[in-house]
């Protein structure tokens, strides 16, 4: 009797990869979003940084010109700022998406997993049925010969 343990492996295998896959591209994810915030945070950083370096330098007096200079330069680091916001909601998102689809891979794998422990179940007791009949054929058969002996015999 065959065990079952081969028939599932391929389908076993493939949702293992699939499910280490959905691992490899959430971790990449989250370091991409853990980038992204030190990124954000630099961004921030050098702002304040900007904004102070301004406030001095505008105690000493300045020309309109360099006003302008400075409030373009000040909207353009706001809008990085903002473009990288938009950046790390889109990675949150991303972070998500790939969670649901390490759970969806890890429940696929599960499930297979059970099937195919069902069936080394139901293979181990036909077996243990078949191996019982077996043994019961063969003391039914030493029976017969020990009774056939036996009878063939007269008593003395």
């Amino acid at each position: 009797m065959k065990a079952p343990t081969q028939s599932l492996a391929m389908v076993l295998e493939l949702a293992l990869r699939k499910r280490d896959q959905a691992l490899q591209a959430l971790g990449q994810a989250q370091q991409q979003h853990e980038q992204a915030i030190m990124q954000m945070n630099q961004l921030k950083g050098y702002t304040a940084e900007s904004q102070q370096r301004w406030r001095h330098r505008a105690t000493l007096g300045i020309s309109p010109t360099l006003l302008r200079t400075q409030q373009t330069f000040m909207a353009k680091l706001d809008h990085a700022v903002s473009f990288q916001d938009g950046v790390l909601n889109q990675m949150v998102h991303d972070i998500q998406r790939c969670q649901r689809a390490v759970v969806e891979a890890e429940r696929e794998l599960a499930s297979l997993q059970k099937v195919q422990e069902r069936r080394v179940h139901t293979w181990q007791k036909a077996r243990q049925q078949h191996d019982q009949r077996t043994n019961d054929e063969i003391a039914a058969n030493q029976h017969r010969q020990h009774a056939q002996a036996h009878s063939g015999r007269t008593p003395s």
